[in-house]
C-alpha cells in the first residue's frame, strides 16, 4: 500500500479532464490523485506505452502519486455470465495500466453480492472476482471493491472465499450511510484485512432503500454513473453532502482506520455541487484537520 494517510482527490471530481484536473489537485495541495481508466482519454486501449510513460513523468513532476485508478465498468458488475469474459479481460488490462502509471491499486464495483451463496449469481460473480484475484496476486495488485452495495459482514464473508487477497476493499463510508444503513465505523473493523484504499465522502440516509434500485442487479435496469450521482444530489433516498454535514462520525473513522493499522490514502471524492473544486478545497481542509486522529 502506498503513502501514510496522504490525501487524495479524484481528478474527474473536478469535471474539466485529466491534465487540468492534475493541475487543480496540485494547486489545492493534494499529495495523490484517482483517475478514472475505462473510456476516452484514460481507456488503456488508447495509450501507447509511451503515453503511459509521459503521463506517469508528467505525475511525478507535480510532485502527486497515483493513489489508484477507477475501474467500475458499470451495469451489473459481474453478475452476468455472458458478460463477464469482456469485462474481465477489461478489467485486467486497467490493472496493466496502473501498474505502468505507478500504482498497484484498482478500484471497481462488482455488482451487490447475493444473500443466497447457493445461487447462480453469487457463484458467477466469484468465479469473476477469483480469476481476477488471482490475477491481480500474481501482480503484486489488487482491484478494490467500493463499500456500500451490501452491508460489510456479507461482503468480508464473499471475500473470504476468494482465495487470497487480490480483491480487496475501498472503503467508503458514505456509500454505506447512504445505502445501507451499514455502520462505516464497525465496518473499518470488519473489513480490516481487506481495506487497501479509501474514500473520504459524506451523506445522509433519508428513506429506506432497496440497494438494487441504486446500483442495479440483473432483472433491476442498472443506474449509469451519472444518474447514481443525480440520485445522490437531488434523490429521496439519500443525499450527499459535503465532509461533516452527514452521518459519518469521521472521528471515530479515522480512529478505526487508525485501529487496524491503515496507511494508505484518505481520497476525496465529490460527485455532486455546482462548484466541486470549492467543495475539494474544503474537503482536503478538513481531512487535514481531521487526519491527526491517525496519529494521536
Amino acid at each position: 500500500m502506498r503513502g501514510s494517510n496522504k490525501i487524495g482527490v479524484i481528478v474527474d471530481s473536478f469535471r474539466v479532464g485529466v491534465r487540468e484536473g492534475l493541475n487543480k489537485a496540485k494547486a489545492l495541495g493534494a499529495d495523490g490523485v484517482q483517475i478514472y481508466a475505462v473510456d476516452g482519454e484514460m481507456d488503456p486501449a488508447a495509450l501507447t506505452a509511451g503515453q503511459r510513460k509521459a503521463l506517469r513523468e508528467h505525475v511525478a513532476s507535480l510532485d502527486l502519486d497515483i493513489s489508484a485508478l477507477c475501474g467500475d465498468l458499470a451495469g451489473h458488475g459481474f453478475q452476468d455470465k455472458r458478460a463477464n469474459p469482456a469485462k474481465i479481460e477489461k478489467s485486467k488490462r486497467i490493472m496493466d495500466l496502473a501498474l505502468d502509471l505507478g500504482t498497484n491499486i484498482v478500484t471497481t464495483h462488482i455488482g451487490i453480492v447475493p444473500d443466497d451463496s447457493n445461487g447462480e449469481i453469487y457463484e458467477t460473480m466469484q468465479r469473476a472476482c477469483r480469476e481476477l484475484s488471482d490475477y491481480a496476486t500474481s501482480l503484486g495488485g489488487y482491484f478494490a471493491i467500493e463499500t456500500g452495495p451490501e452491508k460489510a459482514a456479507h461482503l468480508k464473508a464473499f471475500l473470504n472465499t476468494l482465495g487470497n487477497r487480490g480483491v480487496s476493499v475501498n472503503f467508503d463510508p458514505a456509500n454505506m450511510v447512504m445505502v445501507t444503513g451499514d455502520d462505516p465505523v464497525q465496518g473499518v473493523y470488519t473489513l480490516k484485512d481487506y481495506i487497501v484504499h479509501t474514500h473520504v465522502k459524506d451523506g445522509i440516509r433519508l428513506l429506506e432503500v432497496d440497494p438494487r434500485e441504486v446500483y442495479g442487479a440483473l432483472g433491476y435496469a442498472p443506474m449509469s454513473h451519472e444518474k447514481i450521482a443525480e440520485a445522490a444530489e437531488r434523490g429521496a433516498s439519500f443525499r450527499e453532502l459535503p465532509l461533516g454535514e452527514g452521518g459519518v462520525d469521521f472521528d471515530a473513522y479515522f480512529r478505526a482506520l487508525r485501529d487496524i493499522g491503515y496507511k494508505g490514502y484518505l481520497t476525496i471524492e465529490r460527485e455532486v455541487g455546482a462548484n466541486p473544486e470549492a467543495d475539494i478545497a474544503q474537503a482536503i481542509s478538513f481531512v487535514r484537520a481531521h487526519r491527526q486522529t491517525l496519529n494521536d
